[in-house]
């Protein structure tokens, strides 16, 4: 386990983003509290004057009269340390925010790709160097012994192993378990100053004496098995580990967008490579470009269907890496599946040839949604019912529908073949000219122009839906119809003569044929 401890975030933050702040003047981050303004941070020259965290304004000031303050904003300083959190996933897919100032990374089996625990420490301290924060790290087998290390070590820079623990935490003083203040001064009035007393009691004596101490930051013996790997310890990532993800460094800062394409095509290779081997397929995934200040880049590209397309991946972020800010350059990519399901491969046919085949309409549908929006790209789906404009319905996304469904669309009859290709979106009123009352259309006017009806087919006679139709709802008859200029239309009577609901009939236009 990793912990990284930023001592001065809060402040070294606020001094990096005010280049008006004059650094020989004591100043100090404070925020309201149950008794009054609390010092959160101080600069240098504050802590130099008697200055600390935790105190009272007004004793801060009695001891430095010209130390300035400015509120601080912990809600800020959070979401930061979240933020750094994130892009501290360069080094290790694990990693958790500990308190205001803190991560913890999980390294086991990543330390060696930078050239070993002691080179990734030294890489740690210069990338948070460059960002304006004071560091202090240390790894040690458990998530206690490095956060031990990290705030009370001797060194900025500590790398120990299991057999090397416990010397090493023996020294510590008592507060380096991680424990609350009362409990620290009530050790300390037993004698029990560091680390090393305390483990010399047997566990029997310490389990009696504290068995009311529920809490683990108010159990001594707890936090003491929890920092010499005794007991075990849960701490929740900031993001489940990813199960497949490609990870590429580059020696020089990359600050030009363009040349992103290859290395997101390596990413993709390796990550198919990872996919095709469990036999699953993308269906969200993520690209992230981590840049050498501290910004992480992201995209994200969502699939109709389960995808392990290297060409096809590469194409859909490829249209949006524009959109990314190089700044000072990043030095560091990622590529990870987000979403993924069972995906079987399948053998393709002697005689196939790929590059006549098309685009497929999972991949078609990806293209699209990443040019014109995902709101704004859908596909028709059959609905259980007879009446024409309910027949078809429109899926507002089209990733809500699944592999098989997909697949199902292009061999699917959404209604017979008797039905007009277009059908406007609302029946149009006509003004039709026929023989009988409850005979076929000779006539009809639509959007101004008149039609002369050479050929017809029908009436194909559709019910209304009882169960879901108010009573006043009228059957259709559907009439095919052809015009003396060959143009073939979907028109429709609303009732018949005396069938006791009022009016008249009345015709609409429906749909157009090719």
């Amino acid at each position: 386990m990793v912990a990284i401890w930023l001592p001065q975030m809060a402040m070294e933050h606020w001094q990096n983003t005010h280049s008006e702040w004059d650094a020989a003047q004591p100043f100090a981050l404070a925020s309201e509290g149950s008794n009054g303004i609390m010092i959160d941070a101080v600069s240098t020259m504050a802590r130099k004057a008697g200055a600390k965290p935790g105190q009272r304004l007004t004793d801060a000031r009695a001891i430095c009269p010209t130390l300035a303050i400015h509120f601080s904003d912990p809600a800020g300083d959070t979401q930061r340390l979240v933020q750094l959190g994130l892009w501290a996933q360069r080094w290790s897919p694990w990693t958790a925010v500990d308190g205001r100032d803190a991560l913890l990374l999980d390294s086991t089996g990543a330390a060696h790709l930078f050239g070993g625990e002691t080179a990734m420490l030294r890489d740690m301290h210069r990338a948070l160097t460059q960002q304006g924060f004071t560091s202090r790290i240390a790894i040690a087998p458990t998530i206690g012994g490095a956060w031990a290390l990290a705030h009370f070590g001797a060194s900025a820079s500590m790398v120990v192993t299991q057999q090397d623990l416990a010397p090493e935490l023996a020294p510590l003083p008592i507060e380096a378990l991680r424990i609350e203040s009362d409990t620290a001064l009530l050790l300390r009035r037993l004698g029990l100053n560091t680390i090393g007393s305390l483990a010399d009691i047997p566990t029997q004596a310490l389990a009696r004496r504290f068995r009311k101490y529920r809490r683990e930051i108010a159990n001594p013996l707890k936090r003491l098995q929890q920092a010499y790997g005794q007991s075990e310890e849960v701490v929740e990532p900031l993001v489940p580990c990813p199960l497949y993800r490609a990870v590429k460094r580059v020696s020089e800062p990359v600050r030009y967008t363009a040349i992103l394409q290859p290395i997101l095509r390596d990413l993709a290779t390796q990550l198919c490579h990872k996919l095709e081997a469990s036999q699953c397929g993308l269906r969200r995934t993520c690209f992230q470009a981590f840049r050498v200040d501290g910004h992480i880049a992201r995209l994200e590209v969502e699939t109709a269907a389960p995808a392990r397309s290297v060409q096809h991946i590469v194409r859909l972020f490829a249209e949006r890496m524009e959109k990314l800010e190089a700044g000072f350059g990043f030095d560091a990519f990622a590529l990870t599946a987000l979403w993924h399901e069972p995906m079987q491969a399948i053998q393709k046919d002697l005689e196939e040839d790929e590059d006549q085949q098309g685009i497929p309409l999972p991949y078609l549908l990806d293209r699209l949604r990443v040019r014109l929006g995902s709101h704004n790209v859908g596909v028709l789906a059959a609905h259980p019912s007879h009446i024409p404009e309910r027949a078809v319905i429109q899926s507002g996304n089209a990733l809500t529908l699944s592999a098989e469904r997909i697949a199902d669309l292009g061999a699917e009859h959404i209604t017979d073949l008797n039905r007009p290709l277009k059908l406007l979106e609302w029946p149009e009123v006509i003004s039709v000219v026929y023989a009988t009352p409850d005979g076929p259309p000779r006539r009809f006017r639509w959007r101004q122009q008149l039609h002369d009806v050479v050929q017809h087919q029908g009436p194909e006679r559709i019910a209304p839906e009882w169960w879901r139709e108010r009573s006043d709802v009228r059957l259709r008859d559907y009439y095919r119809v052809e015009d003396d200029a060959g143009r073939r239309f979907w028109i429709y009577r609303n009732g018949v003569v005396d069938d006791g609901r009022g009016a008249p009939p009345r015709w609409f236009l429906h749909g157009l044929f090719a």
